[in-house]
Order: structure tokens, then sequence, then C-alpha cells
């Protein structure tokens, strides 16, 4: 770059707009370090940071460093101080990694820079999305009230509104309604700020007294509400909510609805649902599909899964997922194992993880397909599908399709032998499985294990009981009732179905 002055330098980094302009503007504010702190060149590189640390073209790594690179030069324009932070902490308040926002604050007081209300207004952002370990907003509400940002007499609402947000992503619902109650001045944020503090402390009903008094409610608010009741198991309000709204829907409303239609098993408004999202130009989503999917699937119309399915022409691994767990809970392998195969050789980019070979397991432990399952399992025990951790519900289906098929030996070992900590569910699956077949030598084992992870339940030495008196054992039988009410032991309703039952 040629030769230029301060006041050209001004105006070509306020034309900054690509990381190329950046890097080249920033060489050649260094080249003329000398110039510096000159009013042209600090107010160039105020622009320069704008850039690099807020636009959506630019480099928050570039704008650290050309923050901690020309911080003695700043500081030596002592009144600028607090802005060159403050525009760091802006981006990253917004960026994928918050809790750098609090980082830059700690570095800022250490370098004796006072913060102002914009300060504060962008660390408590920082704060709100970033849950890790760390200043708590407690602290940034210490420091902004010594600061003079807070109290009945601040004129800083957005400072106010920061604060209540940061309680409010915390679930601190008692300080954020605190908070509100004292704000000189509430705006629709500070609605909202409140109504996230009671949706994240699940007070559903509080919520939605706030929604009521909400100033303007716009679409967020709207589906914040609906998601809310959705995911309460209340789908009646959630439905009704979304009828009442004034608002057009965005995608993750429609998929809330539409979760709440799968709920109640309600396919006549899912229909009607499904209608207005390809009416109003949803349809192409894949989220909203694959509920969609999923909808139909559990209101047992896989014909109408498959079709949405065949339809998409982009799928996620939820796709294949839903679509394929949808035909193994309704017992058919062939359509499980094909889809399961197609995933394989169709789409590269998705690979299966662990609830697709589960489905998989789950659909052959019901059929008895033992080779099949002892297959899948095998290949995902050697990778074959990818560095897939292998759960208890994995090991669980594999004991269930051994035992059914009556192989109870091999699968005693499998459990004896799991590399991660048995539980009393695939201990009971197995006693199910000795129950069938008729095996008490197994079963007793399993029973012994039962009794030390779970001795208040009385389910296994019912079976137990039962596997005696069938053998004509009645004496082992009436010591295992002995025992039974010694222990003080009680018989879960269900217990035995469930025991027999394929894990999920």
């Amino acid at each position: 770059m040629p030769s230029i002055s301060p006041a050209d330098l001004l105006v070509c980094s306020g034309r900054c707009s690509t990381k190329r302009d950046l890097r080249l503007l920033h060489a050649a504010l260094i080249r003329r370090r000398h110039i510096l702190p000159s009013a042209d060149a600090v107010a160039a590189l105020a622009k320069l940071l704008r850039f690099a640390a807020v636009s959506p073209a630019g480099d928050l790594h570039h704008a650290s460093a050309l923050l901690s690179l020309h911080l003695p030069f700043i500081s030596a324009a002592a009144s600028h101080l607090a802005f060159f932070y403050n525009t760091l902490l802006r981006g990253l308040a917004a960026s994928c990694s918050p809790g750098a926002g609090i980082e830059l604050f700690t570095a800022m007081r250490r370098a004796g820079a006072g913060p102002d209300a914009f300060t504060f207004t962008f660390v408590l952002k920082s704060c709100s999305r970033c849950h890790s370990p760390g200043r708590l907003p407690s602290d940034l509400h210490a420091q902004a009230f010594k600061h003079g940002c807070l109290g009945a007499r601040s004129s800083h609402a957005h400072v106010h509104n920061a604060l209540l947000h940061a309680y409010a992503s915390r679930g601190a619902v008692d300080v954020a309604r605190r908070m509100f109650d004292e704000m000189p001045v509430r705006d629709v944020i500070s609605f909202s700020g409140l109504l996230t503090a009671y949706l994240k402390g699940n007070h559903l009903d509080s919520a939605r007294m706030v929604f009521d008094q909400m100033p303007h409610r716009d679409v967020v608010s709207w589906t914040a509400m609906i998601s809310a009741y959705t995911k309460a198991q209340r789908p009646q309000e959630a439905l009704a909510l979304f009828d009442a709204m004034p608002v057009k829907p965005d995608e993750v409303t429609m998929v809330s609805v539409v979760s709440a239609c799968t709920a109640l098993g309600d396919l006549a408004t899912g229909d009607r649902l499904r209608q207005y999202i390809d009416s109003n130009g949803f349809g192409w989503m894949v989220s909203l599909r694959n509920a969609l999917m999923d909808m139909y699937a559990k209101c047992g119309c896989l014909t109408e899964a498959r079709a949405l399915f065949d339809g998409m022409t982009v799928r996620s691994l939820a796709s294949w997922n839903t679509l394929i767990s949808a035909y193994a809970s309704h017992g058919d392998v062939d359509s499980t194992v094909a889809l399961f195969h197609q995933m394989l050789a169709e789409d590269n980019s998705v690979k299966p993880d662990g609830v697709t070979l589960l489905a998989v397991l789950t659909v052959y432990a019901h059929k008895g397909c033992v080779e099949e399952g002892r297959t899948v399992f095998n290949a995902m025990q050697r990778g074959s599908y990818g560095n897939l951790e292998l759960t208890i519900e994995h090991y669980g289906c594999m004991v269930d399709l051994l035992g059914r098929s009556g192989k109870l030996d091999e699968a005693y070992k499998m459990i004896e032998q799991m590399p991660i900590q048995s539980n009393d569910v695939v201990w009971g699956v197995l006693l199910g499985a000795c129950r069938m077949h008729g095996n008490i030598d197994i079963a007793e084992k399993a029973v012994q294990k039962l009794r030390s992870l779970n001795p208040q339940e009385g389910g296994y030495y019912i079976l137990l009981i039962d596997m005696y008196t069938a053998a004509g054992r009645t004496a082992d039988a009436m010591e295992v009732r002995r025992v039974m009410n010694k222990t003080g032991a009680k018989k879960t309703t269900g217990w035995s179905n469930w025991t027999t039952a394929c894990l999920p």
C-alpha cells in the first residue's frame, strides 16, 4: 500500500468491508505506529476494531489481537479506552464464545479501564449466554450498581434489562421477579426477561400471567409459551394458544404445535397443520417434516410418514431415525432393516448413531433374529459405524434378544463382562427370560444381583417364587416368600410384564 496520511487512513478504515481490507489497513497502521496516538489514527483504529468485532464479515480473533497489540497507544487516549473494550465485548457477547466476554471484562478491570453502561449491557449478555462456572450475575450486579448503572435513579434501562435476562437465563426466578418489580421503567424486553425466568424455572402458570400482561407479544414470546406448554405435556393449552396467535408463526412455533398434536394423537388437527405448513412455505424445512413424520408414525399412519420421508430432498440424521424407529416400534423388521441399509448406502453425509442402532437391535430382539442382531452389535463394538459409545440400552437389547432365544448362558456372560455398570433393568430383562425358559439356576443369580441393586422391589421375588412352584420346589418358594416379607419388599404394579418387555 502506498504512503497514506492519518486522515486518508481514517477514511479508508470507514470503508473496510472484507478481511483482506482489514489486514491491509491494519498493516498500514502498524507501519505508521509513530502517528499513534493522533486523533485520526485512534479513530481509524476504532473503525477497524468495530468492523473486526461486530461486522458479519469480520474476524473476532483479529479484533482481539488488534486491541491487545495497540492497547498501550489506546490507553494514552484515556477517554477512548472503555469504547474500545466495549466494541470487542459487544462482538464476543453475540459470538459462539460468550465466556470470552466475561474474561475480557476481567482484563478490562485489571487494566484500570472504567466500565460504563454499555460495558455492563454487553458483559451481562455474555453472562446470559454462558452457563459455565465463572462470573455470576450477582457479581456483575454489584459492579453495575457501584458504577451508577443501576438503581432507582438510573436511566440505563438497557442495563436493568440485561441484568434481568442474566438472572432469568439461570432460572433465578425470585431474584428476576424482584429485579422486575424494582425497575424504574419497564418495556417489552423487561416482560420478556421475566417470562424467560418463569419458563426456565418451570413456573408455567406464572409465566402465562406475565405473558397475558405483556404490552407487546411478538412471535418469539408466543412461541416460547407454546413450546413450554408442549414440553410440559399440556398439549391442549399449546394448541389453544396457537389458535389465538395473531402473528404469523415461524418454524420453531410450528414444530412445537405439531409436537402437541403428536402428544394428543390428534391426526385430524395434524392434517390441517400439514396443509397450513405447505401453503405457507414451511414445507421445505427439515425439522418440520421430521416433526410431521413423527406425528404420522405415532398416529399409526406409516404410509404418510414414508411419503413425507421420500419427498425430502435433504434429510438429517433425525429424519432417518424418526422413520427407522417408527418401523421398529411397529415390529416391522423388513422395513426397519431395509431403511437402515438404504441409509448406509445412500447418505454419505449422515452416519447412524446410537438411536439408529438401538432401533435396529430392538426390532431384531422382538422377532428373535439372533444372528442378525449379533452381527450389528459386533460391528458396533468394532467401530464399523464410527466411534459410537455402547450404552446400557444397547446391551439390554442384546440380553433381551439372547434371552428370548434361550441363550441364557451367553446373555448372563454378556452382562457380567459389560465394560459399563449394569443396572436392575438389564438384570430384570434376564430374569424375565429365565422365567420364559424355566432356567432356575440363572434366575437365582439374577435375583441375587437384583436384591443388591433394588432391595425394595418385590417383583423379582414373585417371579422366582412362581418358578420354584412350577418346578415343585415348594420349600424354596416358601423361603423366598419369607425373605421377601422380612425385607419388606413390595411388588411394583406391572413389574413382571416390564421384565419380559424389550427395552426401548
